[in-house]
Formats: structure tokens, C-alpha cells, sequence
């Protein structure tokens, strides 16, 4: 009848959809004459022509990152020869069938029975088929349908590299191109705005700008003048639509030694390879473009000394590495 014919479940809190399987019966024949017959319009009989029908469905689709006590509904599959009398059986196979996803032999409802990650795996590929319960004979032809992870925002922008350094000829004008910064984000492009990003300036105005939408960064102030100031410090926020950020510092900050001169004493009795003094330089920028790496300029202690850095405090160790006329 028309009400087992019609798309009428949808299931909306959890972005699911109800499909139908078409009237297709493998074997629906009636005899008469010893000729296959079927009921014609208006009730009359006439032979039976067989016609081709596929499956008819909404894509499914499931929630990813749930957090909920109950397994997830996706979906349901129903057939019009199903008459609720518990004669039809649903089967599922494919992607995750009976480990992610399980259906209801009876109703046809499917779940998912645990939580997953659209940036794992996009979409699941499954095969359904509705089959008569006692003689397990096909009802319905076997057909493929996707359930497609639908995507939240669970990734931040982040940039593609960096630390970045620029250059700009001085007494440049307002709106000369210095550099172009890049972010991406992982979520899925063609849902919402989780993965639309736009970028603003945290640190470096009024002397520099950077396009909401491209990244590209430009002067803002006009006769920049190097000798009055050399190097300016720019940090740049990556924003998805959704929320999230990230952010992107200019390496335009050189290490500072706290004072000019650092007086060490070495013992006599000092090993070659073991630390005689420490030393410190600091940079103001940050993450990556604050990493510090020493070096010993030629001279009297280039053939006696050598210097690594602490990778934890950013400290310069001193190393002997010659004593008693002896070069290691």
C-alpha cells in the first residue's frame, strides 16, 4: 500500500535517514495456461514483464566523535514486501559490518557501535540485502550504499611552515607584498566552515597587515626606516569559521647575550670533554624560532674549547677539548 511505499523516517538529532527497497520479488509468478500471469491494470491478467529496479536510499550518515552511552542510530532498511510480520530478514555486509555497524535482523535499524574519526576514515562502503527468514531465499537483490562519517570541528589550522623569514626594502610603501603565510586544516572542506580559514594579526601593527583570506602579509606603515629599527617581530593567527586556531611566529628576532664579556675559570685538573662554563643568549621570539645554536668564532680558544646547546634550557655548554697540548 502507499504508506509501505513512502520515505517517511527520518531521524533528524542524529542527522540519520530511512531508506526503502523497491517491490522487486525474485520469484512473484502466476500461472495461468501454463504461462506466467500477473495481475494488469484494473485487476486484469496478462504476462508478467520483469522490471528493473534498483535500490532507493538517502545516504546515511553517523556522528563522528560520539560520546554517548547507546550505540549511535544511523539508519533503517525496509522492504515493501515486509509486512511487520516479522517474515523478512535484514542482512549487512561490507565495510565494519558487525564491528562497527550492526543492523537489526527484524526492524532493519543499523548502529554503530563505537565512536570514529571522519579524519581516520571518511566513509564506510556496506552491501544490504533483505531475505525471506524461513527459506533464507534473497527478497531483494544485494546493493551497495555508503554511511558517511559526518565531520565536526575537531582540528585546529595549522601551518603548512615555518618559521618564516621576510625581507622588505626600506622606505618601501603602504601595501608592499613582504611574504604569504599558508595554513590548512584538516576537517572537512565541504561541510560548514570548520575547515575555512582565516587569518588575522596578533603581534606587528601598525607597521605590517596580513589579508584575512590569503595570508599574504604587507606593509601598513609608509618610510620604514632600517636605522631606526631593523627587525620587527610578526605573529599571525590561522582561525577556522568553526573556532579553533592556530598561530604562526616570524623569525625577525636574532639571540642577545645578556651581557658582553663571560669570565670562566678552568680547572687544571679538568677532563678533555667535560663541561667548563655555561652561557646564555636569549631570543624573543617563540617555539621553533626561539631555538638557540651556539658557535665558537675563530681564535685563541677555537682550538681548545667547543660549545653545544642544551636543547632543554636553550643553555650554550662549553667543552674542553684540549689540554696539555693534546687535540682531541
Amino acid at each position: 500500500n502507499q504508506s509501505l511505499r513512502s520515505l517517511r523516517c527520518h531521524h533528524l538529532q542524529q542527522i540519520s535517514s530511512c531508506f526503502r527497497l523497491p517491490t522487486t520479488p525474485l520469484s512473484s509468478r502466476a500461472r495461468a495456461g501454463g504461462r506466467p500471469r500477473t495481475p494488469g491494470k484494473n485487476g486484469a491478467v496478462g504476462a508478467m514483464q520483469r522490471v528493473k529496479r534498483g535500490w532507493v536510499w538517502n545516504q546515511f550518515f553517523v556522528l563522528e566523535e560520539y560520546m554517548g552511552s547507546d550505540p549511535q542510530y544511523v539508519g533503517k532498511l525496509h522492504t515493501d514486501l515486509d509486512k511487520g510480520d516479522s517474515a523478512v530478514k535484514y542482512t549487512l555486509s561490507g565495510d565494519g559490518a558487525g564491528t562497527i555497524f550492526t543492523i537489526d535482523q527484524t526492524t532493519g535499524d543499523i548502529h554503530a557501535l563505537r565512536s570514529l574519526d571522519r579524519e581516520e576514515k571518511p566513509y564506510y562502503t556496506l552491501r544490504a540485502q533483505a531475505v525471506d527468514l524461513d527459506s533464507n531465499r534473497p527478497l531483494e537483490p544485494e546493493s551497495e550504499f555508503v554511511i558517511k562519517v559526518q565531520d565536526i570541528n575537531d582540528n585546529e589550522p595549522k601551518f603548512l611552515e615555518g618559521p618564516y623569514t621576510a625581507s622588505v626594502p626600506e622606505m618601501s610603501p603602504v601595501g608592499t607584498y613582504v611574504t604569504q603565510v599558508t595554513a590548512t586544516d584538516a576537517d572537512d572542506p565541504t561541510y560548514g566552515n570548520s575547515a575555512r580559514v582565516v587569518y588575522s594579526i596578533l603581534h606587528g601593527q601598525p607597521y605590517f597587515s596580513v589579508e584575512a583570506k590569503t595570508g599574504i602579509i604587507k606593509t601598513a606603515l609608509p618610510n620604514m626606516d632600517r636605522e631606526v629599527k631593523e627587525q620587527y617581530q610578526v605573529l599571525i593567527q590561522a582561525k577556522d569559521m568553526g573556532g579553533s586556531w592556530g598561530a604562526s611566529d616570524v623569525n625577525d628576532n636574532p639571540p642577545r647575550f645578556s651581557k658582553s664579556f663571560f669570565h670562566l675559570r678552568v680547572p687544571e685538573s679538568s677532563a678533555v670533554g667535560s663541561a667548563v662554563g655555561r652561557i646564555k643568549a636569549h631570543d624573543l621570539d617563540i617555539g621553533r624560532n626561539a631555538e638557540v645554536e651556539y658557535t665558537i668564532v675563530p681564535g685563541d680558544g677555537g682550538a681548545m674549547f667547543d660549545i653545544t646547546t642544551n636543547e632543554h634550557n636553550q643553555e650554550g655548554i662549553i667543552i674542553l677539548k684540549k689540554v696539555r697540548g693534546c687535540l682531541m
